[in-house]
């Protein structure tokens, strides 16, 4: 291959990926104007949803709570106090603290069945010899050994309000065709430091703004992992909780939807959590993330397209899949443009034209989500919130650049241990 054959085959991949990147980025525009054009209709209907009366207690299903847990025994004892205060019939209450430590955490965990007990709610602490399929190996061992028809997830770092599940369960009593309910998640420690300043703007962008459109607009909805009610029937039906990804919230919600059942987002049902505050254990969560989505991608994609779903739904749901490949295309985008400038002497028009778009997308739509949640959800200032624009953006292309190898490693499938974020467990008061 000559050296201008090698250079047009440098530009047209510079093209092409950046063109791949900016349509990628046009889904935070069609996520805001979703928002924003069915809010309102949303949050009444969600009102009126909440507002349904319940059946009698002694005529309320079996509900279990499972509580997987690795290594977190600062936490295990916080969230089994928030869960042995929920506002349910004790004799349909039962709990499952799953948890797989092998620091010494396991104290901590017997401690915290002993306390559900001694309030009166059925608890249990199964052991598994092999922690095969991390959390997702350890949701499915725990539905293996019961057989509650409603099944809730907590993640160790929130805590639950009493009224969780009478929220909650009220959905899915009513409508026998949902698969899972989710929560909005909240934040305990959102103005700790500078970095959880940003995650909270980050996060409210994806779980009060993106989460209620997508569910508001009929969309295929990720479960976020914890904070949520399953319908057991459902779990069953799409093939249970499987590990082969760093995802298994969004692996199951996927397949689950897939296979005709629905989803709801409540984004007026707030459970508050736990923000890493330290660089280094937000970019392990985001390689995670990043991966996890990748590689469900993978795994999926061709049953997105072979499904009954509408075309819309199909491209929706693609171009949201397509967000774990963000990493690997900014990377094969900037190798091609540098090569292309320092040895090419220049990019073609084109390029430049994507160039502008690209900052248009990437950078203005989730600064643009980011504005939405803050005002919208929060009631903040706008001024005061595009000041906080520049490092908050700043912290996410921060952790987007150490993690570009996260889709090449999911693309490549080289296997990657689930590995739990650290918290530290000591945030006591909801930021709002």
């Amino acid at each position: 291959m000559g050296y201008p054959q090698f250079l047009e085959i440098d530009r047209a991949i510079f093209v092409l990926s950046i063109g791949f990147y900016c349509l990628l980025g046009s889904t935070f525009f069609w996520t805001l104007a979703q928002y924003l054009r069915r809010r309102k209709a949303g949050l009444a209907d969600e009102a009126e949803l909440l507002a349904a009366p319940l059946p009698p207690a002694d005529e309320l299903p079996t509900v279990l709570v499972q509580l997987p847990t690795y290594n977190e025994g600062a936490l295990i004892g916080r969230i089994s106090a928030a869960v042995a205060e929920l506002d349910w019939p004790r004799d349909r209450l039962k709990v499952q603290v799953l948890d797989d430590s092998t620091d010494g955490s396991e104290a901590e965990a017997e401690r915290a069945v002993a306390f559900l007990k001694t309030h009166g709610v059925e608890a249990a602490l199964p052991r598994r010899a092999v922690r095969r399929g991390f959390k997702a190996g350890a949701l499915a061992e725990g539905l293996r050994l019961s057989d509650e028809p409603f099944v809730v997830v907590f993640d160790a770092d929130y805590l639950p309000p009493p009224n969780f599940l009478k929220a909650c369960m009220r959905p899915l009593i009513a409508d026998d065709r949902l698969a899972f309910v989710q929560a909005r998640c909240d934040f305990l420690n959102g103005d700790e430091n500078a970095l959880t300043r940003a995650q909270q703007r980050i996060l409210d962008a994806h779980y009060a703004v993106e989460q209620p459109a997508r569910s508001w607009s009929g969309q295929i909805l990720p479960f976020n992992g914890t904070c949520g009610i399953w319908r057991r029937a459902a779990i069953e039906d799409a093939g249970g909780w499987q590990g082969d990804t760093l995802a298994e919230d969004m692996d199951l919600s996927f397949r689950v939807q897939l296979k005709g059942w629905r989803a709801l987002f409540l984004a007026s049902v707030t459970v508050p959590g736990e923000l890493p505050n330290s660089f280094g254990a937000w970019r392990r969560q985001q390689f995670r993330w990043t991966k996890g989505t990748a590689e469900v991608t993978r795994k999926l994609l061709a049953s997105v397209w072979g499904s009954r779903l509408s075309l819309g739904r199909k491209l929706v749901a693609t171009l949201y899949l397509g967000g774990g490949l963000f990493g690997m295309l900014f990377g094969l985008t900037l190798a091609s443009g540098m090569i292309a400038l320092v040895l090419g002497g220049g990019l073609p028009v084109v390029g430049y034209f994507f160039i502008g778009l690209l900052l248009a997308e990437v950078l203005g739509g989730p600064m643009l989500l980011q504005l939405a949640g803050q005002k919208c959800v929060r009631g903040r200032r706008l001024a005061a919130e595009i000041a906080r624009l520049p490092g908050v953006t700043g912290f996410l292309v921060g952790v987007n650049l150490v993690n570009l190898g996260a889709g090449l490693e999911a693309v490549f499938r080289r296997r990657t241990d689930f590995e739990r974020t650290p918290k530290a467990g000591s945030a006591l008061e909801v930021n709002s």
